[in-house]
């Protein structure tokens, strides 16, 4: 992707502009061998601040230049090929502009890079004319001619991005996080907690790198601190990703004395006392190559990272490794072409949602260096085509990693602006609305038994009740802890699973929620004869017996219940609110129970010895008739232990 190189006349430290450009041309009335002596004699002193790489001394320098001579062309070209290399590129195109008006003839090999800093600053149809005036050059080399067709293939896909991406008033306005999180060193690799309310970023000081953190408190971050336990050590610890839940780490040691390759995944734990010693993730997740960039998914299942192992498309891809029941993690897999491409693929971060997946490329089309993408996984192989997420997130130069809270608004990321700290700072920005994921919830309590009111180490899952997928599934701590995030606009299946128990179920319809977060404390009922759950994912048209599609995941959990105890007898009971009549309830509610047991009899050939069924009409409620979430509770499926 790197197709320039600069060798301004003098000024070949410029190494960013231009591949090649050694050309004769006619000037229409510029003549170097006229220029005014002193004038020239100025401009030698710069060249040599510019190779001592004094950049400051050397547009002084020049400035004093065009003082003796105003009409000194060279000079206005070499000094839009330092701004340039600054990245300040307004004063870059003041000065190519100059140059151009004073002889558009002699300056004409140079609108190349004049082209690349108009769209520097995002005027992509400007840069497309002058790049094609720079083609149109008849005495252009083979290497200034690739290099031209490069940059115009690059401005035409960002007027073409720009069309089909309107920006409604979209203001870029980043936000530097300020003196708590930047400091004079280089800050990046952010990574934050599903609340928002803890921030980890790793820093960069004095050659070593460590971790850091800030909590969010009254809108405002704490000053940050390293983090306390034994995370931190003398060697170095870079990329970095916090689980949702903030009890994990999983982050990037290179050259760590057990380690696989040059740059390994390791894992923290939190602890009492701080973080633990970190744990090398080992040999089938970890290789003789480069990993690097994690990404844990919200349910802690399934780790995307980026490395160059043995299958890449390329040079680094992005894989996943998936966690098993037993803890362990798999091989790798790569994400595939869809994904990855024959260029570089790296810095992953898969949003709250468990379904897009944001990372960088310079393999897909873009905007000249790595950019920003994200891709929505389609199910659990496929994903869709990577988006570009477009200017001005995306500029001419690279871009590195960048993480979304979970309100899918809010993105945070490393750069080096005008206002950095120090180098690399940490900044904020909100993102265009057509490229928000989905507003991301969550649930979190604690998973007990019913009697005894222990803690139970359980199986959280929520599944997509219309797609019928799986959309996370989350293993609670040894107490009965868990977290799990609720992406919006959905309707979700919420099951809690542990052997020897009855399965819990709830139901989020999310689809216009303004809430947060949800607390949910789940008593698991010990699997005995009288033992009850309602099965509120069991869902029927009014007055109808049918059973709606949504109802086959619970149904199919019903199955599992029973394949898991062959002995286990059930009685399937429904019910209705008070509104009709009390006869034409009770026949309503027999109908519907009939209907989940010839559903698990015919599709599961589940014994009809082991099911009963039976409707009580109106005659249970367990909620007020008189209001319409009362009646709502009202209308349920039970399922009620008979033997086991």
């Amino acid at each position: 992707m790197k197709l320039e190189k600069n060798i301004f006349k003098k000024f070949s430290f410029l190494a960013t502009i231009l591949f090649f450009i050694s050309i004769t041309t006619n000037a229409q009335w510029y003549d170097p061998e006229k220029v005014n002596k002193k004038a020239y004699a100025v401009y030698e002193t710069a060249y040599q601040n510019a190779v001592d790489q004094n950049y400051i001394g050397a547009i002084a320098n020049i400035n004093k230049a065009i003082t003796l001579d105003p009409k000194f062309v060279e000079a206005y070209l070499s000094l839009g090929g330092i701004y340039a290399d600054l990245k300040q590129y307004d004063s870059s195109i003041i000065n190519f502009k100059k140059a151009l008006g004073l002889d558009s003839i002699y300056s004409k090999t140079y609108l190349l890079p004049y082209s690349i800093s108009l769209a520097g600053v995002g005027r992509f149809d400007q840069a497309l004319i002058a790049v094609t005036e720079f083609l149109n050059n008849p005495q252009l080399n083979p290497q200034s001619i690739k290099a031209g067709k490069y940059r115009k293939g690059v401005y035409e896909f960002a007027i073409e991005y720009q069309k089909n991406h309107p920006t409604n008033n979209y203001v870029f306005a980043r936000k530097n996080l300020g003196d708590s999180i930047n400091s004079n060193a280089l800050e990046y690799y952010p990574s934050l907690t599903i609340d928002g309310k803890k921030l980890i970023f790793t820093r960069r000081e004095k050659g070593d790198e460590d971790f850091y953190e800030s909590d969010l408190t009254d809108g405002k971050w704490s000053k940050a601190k390293p983090l306390g336990g034994k995370v931190n050590t003398n060697l170095n610890e870079g990329a970095q990703n916090i689980s949702q839940d903030g009890e994990w780490i999983i982050f990037t040691g290179c050259n760590y004395p057990e380690g696989q390759g040059s740059c390994d995944l390791y894992i923290s734990l939190k602890t009492k006392n701080g973080w633990s010693e970190a744990e090398n993730l080992g040999p089938l997740v970890n290789t003789d190559f480069w990993e690097s960039s994690p990404s844990l998914s919200p349910d802690k299942r399934d780790l995307y990272f980026s490395s160059n192992q043995s299958g890449t498309y390329g040079g680094k891809d992005i894989w996943v490794t998936h966690r098993n029941i037993s803890g362990k993690w798999s091989r790798p897999e790569n994400l595939g072409p869809v994904i990855n491409t024959s260029g570089d693929e790296s810095c992953s971060f898969i949003y709250a949602d468990n379904q897009t997946l944001f990372f960088n490329s310079n393999g897909h089309p873009g905007y000249g260096k790595t950019d920003l993408f994200f891709s929505k996984k389609l199910d659990n192989n496929t994903w869709s085509i990577p988006e570009n997420l477009g200017y001005p997130i995306n500029t001419i130069d690279d871009e590195g990693s960048l993480i979304v809270a979970a309100d899918g608004k809010t993105a945070y990321y490393a750069s080096e602006g005008n206002d950095s700290k120090g180098g690399l700072d940490l900044y904020s920005f909100q993102l265009r609305e057509d490229i928000q994921p989905p507003r991301t919830l969550w649930v979190k309590g604690k998973v007990y038994d019913a009697k005894t009111k222990n803690g139970l180490p359980s199986s959280v899952e929520l599944t997509d009740i219309n797609s019928r997928r799986l959309i996370s599934k989350v293993q609670t701590d040894e107490d009965g802890n868990y977290l799990t995030t609720l992406p919006i606009g959905k309707d979700y299946a919420f099951n809690v699973n542990r052997k020897g128990y009855l399965f819990y179920s709830e139901n989020y319809d999310l689809k216009n929620s303004r809430d947060s977060i949800y607390t949910a404390d789940i008593p698991l009922q010990p699997l005995e004869t009288g033992a009850a759950v309602v099965l509120k994912n069991i869902f029927f048209d009014t007055k109808k017996t049918e059973l709606k599609p949504e109802s086959i995941v619970e149904l199919y959990k019903v199955i599992e219940l029973m394949n898991d105890n062959p002995k286990l007898k059930i009685l399937i009971s429904g019910y209705t609110d008070n509104v009709g009549k009390a006869q034409d309830n009770l026949v309503l509610s027999n109908g519907r129970s009939l209907a989940v047991v010839n559903y698990l009899m015919a599709s599961k050939q589940i014994a009809k010895d082991r099911l009963q069924f039976k409707g009580f009409g109106s005659s249970k409620p367990i909620a007020d008739n008189s209001t319409e979430q009362g009646k709502s509770l009202n209308r349920r499926t039970e399922l009620s232990v008979i033997s086991n």
